[in-house]
């Protein structure tokens, strides 16, 4: 028991007891929930929409396919999934599941989805041991999640789980950026972005630890080892505006 009390791991740049990351990163999006779409497209310039796009064109998602979106938070992704896969057909219809640790977040994202007259089922989990049997899943999908998780090895391995022999697994996240924008973009990250946190949604530190979160995050490289570590194979990724961001994707031999 005292091992696993001395146990740390990163909240950002600070070091925290294991057992408390999961309670300070639910705080930051307790905080940031009823703001969060808005800060998106501040944040992105609106680019955010096309890189989830861009993940759903990468998936190969069909009519019938049943699709998992992990940390799903504003349900961007599950409205776009649900309309490739057809959960409102009435011959072949497929299934998206929303999920999110956060149950702010998965209030918003769920008031979405009736808002937009999907019938999405929505579920409040924790990556790191899903709910759900094994080989359930055409897909599984984390957008900007994983760096918040504790435990990354055991997130990427119950992905694994869950999914059908030939699944997908899309991660897409912020990565490590193109090496001449880096001094750029960590201006706009640690000056700007905080302020923008401050003025938008009253919430100057929970920006400070997204920005200081990214840092912390595997670059492409990294990922994608850990990637083939958790039992993936034929695992590549596509660098997103100069690698800002990432889509990893691996496939459950």
């Amino acid at each position: 028991m005292q091992d696993e009390q001395q146990k740390t791991t990163h909240f950002g740049f600070e070091t925290v007891a294991e057992h408390d990351k999961q309670k300070k990163v639910g705080e930051v999006f307790h905080s940031v929930a009823q703001k969060y779409n808005i800060m998106n497209d501040v944040m992105s310039a609106g680019l955010h929409r096309l890189w989830k796009r861009f993940a759903v064109d990468v998936s190969g998602v069909g009519q019938g396919d049943k699709v998992l979106d992990i940390a799903g938070g504003s349900g961007d992704l599950s409205s776009l999934f649900a309309k490739k896969v057809g959960t409102q057909s009435a011959h072949n219809p497929g299934q998206v599941i929303l999920t999110d640790i956060n149950a702010s977040m998965l209030s918003v994202g769920r008031d979405r989805m009736i808002d937009a007259g999907l019938t999405i089922p929505a579920a409040q989990c924790n990556a790191e041991t899903l709910p759900f049997a094994d080989e359930s899943f055409h897909c599984v999908i984390v957008a900007f999640g994983l760096r918040n998780m504790t435990h990354k090895d055991n997130a990427l391995r119950e992905m694994h789980r869950v999914l059908k022999p030939g699944g997908r697994l899309l991660v897409l996240e912020f990565s490590k950026v193109w090496q001449p924008l880096e001094k750029l973009y960590d201006t706009y990250s640690f000056k700007l972005l905080p302020k923008l946190g401050k003025w938008i949604a009253n919430d100057e530190p929970s920006y400070r630890y997204l920005a200081e979160s990214i840092r912390m995050h595997p670059d492409q490289e990294t990922l994608k080892q850990m990637m083939h570590d958790a039992g993936f194979g034929k695992v590549d990724y596509y660098n997103l505006t100069a690698g800002v961001v990432a889509l990893h994707k691996g496939i459950k031999l």
